[in-house]
């Protein structure tokens, strides 16, 4: 079992249409970024589907032709968009596509990619079709088994899933199958959504944005706990993400709960060498934290205070004199975790965390936006 997490970049549904349009622009600007700023600290980026507005061939060759610039792993779902000419030839045309269903290991993480569009008739039809249902809960089977994480990578919650005994069939197989993360598309917004067990993860889109400047989300998954946050693009390195423990927002396990003293481990992003990390937490004074070169983890002891949630706040300092800071809430024993429906929808929303870009008013053409034009 690798002690280093797993970290990928999610960038939102696409929506490319023409070269000169600012989404591709913005879509060159992110990819330049991911690639000589955090080249070899990603294991892979994510596109969630909608790559290509309306499935043209044209489209898929601007798409590719951006994608050229990544050297690390790219994998490719299909969104409704890309079922638009009535089936997903044109996108397996781009030579980054793989063939969907997907089973890739990263890190002991079973990453699995799945398609929801291809087996409907165009448009917003969504479905797994019977081979694929059977294709999952043999990979499940199978990475639960080995004792991997499993990740569910899917253009859509399960709950849009057009037929019922499709939805039933995913929901139970997460449950069964202690799925940790479901990460997707299509909202146009972020959204997080977390049953207890699962965490439901949607970044906003990078062609349709109505909810603030242009960025990506970057994801880890650590001992079973999730990271995301949100990186603006003009946002400055280096970028923090606490990898143990979790933010009390994506807490789905009780041994990710804090008591007494803990170790807290942190990834710190970006083109510079850093110089020095320090923690705070509570009314503690900072603490310099110790890099371990096996994992690429900045770890320290901290000492717990007796309440709910605590504060833990990062600092991490380049050779430049740049800082990066961000700050977590763990959870005690004394934190009570919310009801859950568990239903794959995002019944069970975290809410908004501002601070992190899930603004909550859910604007994107799925929910509250303006209408696609």
């Amino acid at each position: 079992m690798s002690p280093a997490p797993l970290v990928f970049a999610h960038l939102g549904d696409l929506h490319i249409t023409k070269a000169k349009e600012q989404n591709y622009l913005d879509l060159l600007s992110i990819i330049a970024q991911i690639e000589t700023e955090l080249n070899n600290q990603l294991d892979f980026v994510l596109l969630p589907g909608d790559n290509a507005d309306n499935g043209l061939p044209e489209q898929y060759k601007l798409v590719a032709t951006a994608l050229k610039m990544l050297s690390i792993p790219v994998y490719i779902l299909a969104g409704d968009h890309d079922m638009e000419q009535g089936s997903l030839d044109n996108m397996y045309k781009m030579p980054q596509t793989q063939k969907l269903p997907l089973s890739v290991l990263h890190k002991n993480n079973r990453c699995l990619f799945i398609d929801v569009c291809g087996f409907g008739n165009g448009g917003p039809d969504f479905r797994l079709g019977i081979k694929q249902l059977e294709w999952l809960e043999k990979e499940m089977a199978a990475a639960k088994e080995r004792r991997e994480t499993i990740l569910l990578f899917m253009h859509v919650f399960p709950a849009d899933l057009k037929a019922p005994d499709e939805r039933q069939s995913i929901n139970e197989m997460l449950e069964k199958y202690d799925v940790v993360l479901v990460d997707m598309g299509h909202t146009h917004y972020n959204e997080i959504a977390n049953n207890g067990q699962t965490i439901f993860a949607a970044t906003r889109s990078t062609g349709q944005i109505e909810e603030g400047p242009v960025g990506y989300s970057i994801i880890s998954v650590h001992k079973s706990a999730v990271t995301w946050r949100f990186k603006q693009l003009a946002e400055p390195f280096p970028f923090v993400m606490t990898t143990w423990p979790a933010d009390y927002h994506l807490l789905n396990r009780d041994n990710q709960r804090v008591e007494g003293e803990y170790e807290a481990s942190v990834l710190v992003l970006g083109p510079r060498k850093i110089s020095s990390v320090v923690c705070k937490s509570g009314l503690s004074d900072w603490q310099d934290m110790t890099f371990e070169e096996k994992d690429r983890l900045w770890k320290v002891r901290v000492e717990v205070l007796e309440q709910p949630l605590n504060n833990l706040t990062i600092k991490a300092t380049d050779v430049a004199g740049r800082p990066g800071i961000w700050t977590i809430q763990p959870a005690t024993d004394k934190y009570i975790s919310p009801q859950n429906i568990k239903d794959g929808s995002d019944a069970d929303t975290i809410g908004t965390w501002p601070e992190n870009g899930i603004m909550g008013t859910q604007l994107g053409p799925n929910r509250n936006g303006k209408p696609i034009s």
